[in-house]
């Protein structure tokens, strides 16, 4: 019974890119390991960007900033 779980920044994923990402990664466990898409899990949760960090500043601070 596979789990993945997506962690992308809340930024307005529209439901059809979910509705995409979730597809995408239950084909791919289909494909390359055989996992019956039934048993197949999919979480996407979505991270405001003061809560998603990279080289030590929040995503809010980096976008601010424009890097």
């Amino acid at each position: 019974m596979p789990f993945v779980n997506i962690k992308i920044t809340k930024e307005g994923a529209t439901p059809e890119q979910k509705d995409k990402l979730i597809k995408g990664a239950t084909d791919l466990l289909q494909k390359v390991l055989g996992k019956n898409p039934q048993t197949t899990f999919v979480i996407i949760d979505e991270v405001e960007t003061d809560n998603w960090g990279i080289a030590g500043q929040s995503v809010t601070l980096r976008r601010k900033r424009g890097e």
